[in-house]
């Protein structure tokens, strides 16, 4: 659990252009990822969910920066 704290407390401190270039980053692993398990099954499948959350985290923070919402 203390990955998602980590993973939150980082994406809370960067800015809108941070924000989108992190999310293209997890976007582009993700597509790696299901290629990969569609090739190959994976170690550990759970790793396409994890990564789909990142982005919906990192999607929520950008939406609130652009909205000017300070929670």
């Amino acid at each position: 659990m203390s990955n998602k704290n980590d993973f939150l407390t980082s994406i809370k401190g960067m800015n809108e252009q941070e924000l989108q270039a992190r999310m293209a980053e997890d976007e582009l692993r993700l597509k790696k990822l299901k290629f990969g398990h569609s090739v190959s099954p994976l170690e550990n499948p759970m790793s396409i969910r994890d990564v789909r959350r990142d982005i919906a985290r990192t999607k929520t923070e950008l939406r609130k920066k652009q909205s000017g919402s300070k929670s």
